[in-house]
């Protein structure tokens, strides 16, 4: 879990970008109003790492090969396990429009909630990669019954990937935008596993 830190944000987000940093973000997800997400005014404080964080990210989101909800499972998992709040807001946003119903995103929270089968192979191997870097021959296998090579491939990735996000967000006290939803009600990052 997160450490409490003295003041957050640790690193200030970008107010006034020079031109082609605006031209960066730009091109990031921003708020209703259009302003850049606080995740990238943040990471713009490294340009060129932003511009190659956001190739990769914007490849899960807008052309990855797994179908949208499974990701989104994925990611308010690791979301969850990481206590990144920010990464958990984010994402019950997309998660909803993914077709994840608000029961379920509570539910991603609960290491022992039932689960169809399909859905609880995915938590499990978030959970597998986030405490052994690996996956279980087990996990492998069932999910190698239901995925091909290519998004098993992308599936690793997607943990590794958002688990780096969660480490920076984190880290850096990111804020998130006030509109934005919080932790479950009565719920607190990692309860439980």
């Amino acid at each position: 879990m997160p450490f409490p830190h003295a003041a957050d944000p640790r690193v200030a987000p970008v107010g006034d970008p020079e031109p082609e940093v605006a031209e960066m973000l730009a091109k990031t997800l921003g708020d209703d109003r259009g302003v850049p997400l606080a995740i990238f005014r943040t990471m713009a404080r490294h340009p060129r790492m932003m511009k190659r964080f956001n190739v990769l990210g914007g490849f899960f989101l807008t052309r990855g090969d797994l179908p949208a909800r499974e990701r989104e499972l994925v990611v308010l998992r690791v979301a969850w396990r990481s206590g990144c709040e920010y990464e958990w807001a984010q994402h019950v946003l997309i998660g909803r429009r993914a077709g994840l119903a608000d029961e379920e995103i509570v539910r991603v929270t609960d290491p022992d909630a039932p689960w169809p089968p399909a859905d609880a192979v995915l938590l499990r191997a978030a959970d597998e990669v986030l405490d052994h870097t690996d996956l279980s021959d087990a996990t492998w296998a069932e999910l190698a019954g239901r995925f091909t090579e290519t998004q098993l491939v992308e599936l690793v990735v997607l943990v590794g990937f958002y688990r780096m996000a969660a480490g920076f967000l984190n880290a850096a006290g990111v804020q998130k935008e006030e509109d934005l939803p919080g932790w479950p009600t009565g719920f607190r990052p990692g309860d439980g596993t």
